[in-house]
C-alpha cells in the first residue's frame, strides 16, 4: 500500500511551481527600477505540465569520487532542469516564463507595474499557503491512520 498516493505528489508538485513563481515575481519588483527590463510571469498550468513529467520527487545525487565511501562528504547536486516545456517553449531555470501583457514600458523601457506585481504575488502567495494546508490536512490523516485513530 502507498503512503503517498498522486494526490500528495501533485500537491508537492504545486509548492514547488508557487514557489518558483514567487521567485519571478519577486525578480520584477526587484527589477522595477532597471532600464530595459521586461517584467516576466511564470506559466503555471505549463509548469505543472513539465512538473508531470519528471518524477514526483527527483532523486537528489552524489557528486564527486567517493560517494560509496563511507565518512566521505560530497554536496549535493539536484538534477538538471528539461531545457524544454510543452510544444517547444523556452524554459528557464524557473521553469516557462512569459512576458507580463498588458504593460507599458515608461521612458526608460522599464515594463515592471508594481501594483499588479503585488497583486499576483498575493494571489500567489494565498494559492501557496492554501496548497500547503491541504498538504497538512493530508498529512494529519495519515498520521491519524498510522496512530490508529489515537490522536
Amino acid at each position: 500500500m502507498k503512503l503517498i498516493d498522486s494526490t500528495m505528489a501533485e500537491l508537492q508538485r504545486a509548492l514547488d511551481v508557487r514557489m518558483r513563481r514567487h521567485d519571478v515575481l519577486a525578480g520584477n519588483v526587484a527589477n522595477a527600477d532597471t532600464p530595459g527590463y521586461v517584467a516576466r510571469d511564470l506559466d503555471f498550468d505549463a509548469a505543472m505540465q513539465i512538473a508531470r513529467q519528471g518524477p514526483a520527487s527527483p532523486p537528489l545525487a552524489l557528486a564527486g569520487a567517493g560517494a560509496g565511501e563511507p565518512g566521505a562528504f560530497l554536496p549535493i547536486v539536484p538534477p538538471a532542469p528539461p531545457a524544454q516545456g510543452p510544444a517547444g517553449a523556452a524554459v528557464g531555470q524557473e521553469g516557462p516564463l512569459v512576458p507580463i501583457a498588458g504593460t507599458s514600458p515608461g521612458l526608460d523601457r522599464n515594463a515592471v507595474d508594481l501594483d499588479r506585481t503585488m497583486v499576483a504575488m498575493a494571489e500567489n502567495a494565498l494559492l501557496y499557503g492554501a496548497t500547503a494546508k491541504a498538504a497538512s490536512k493530508k498529512l494529519a490523516i495519515l498520521r491519524y491512520v498510522a496512530s490508529d485513530g489515537n490522536a
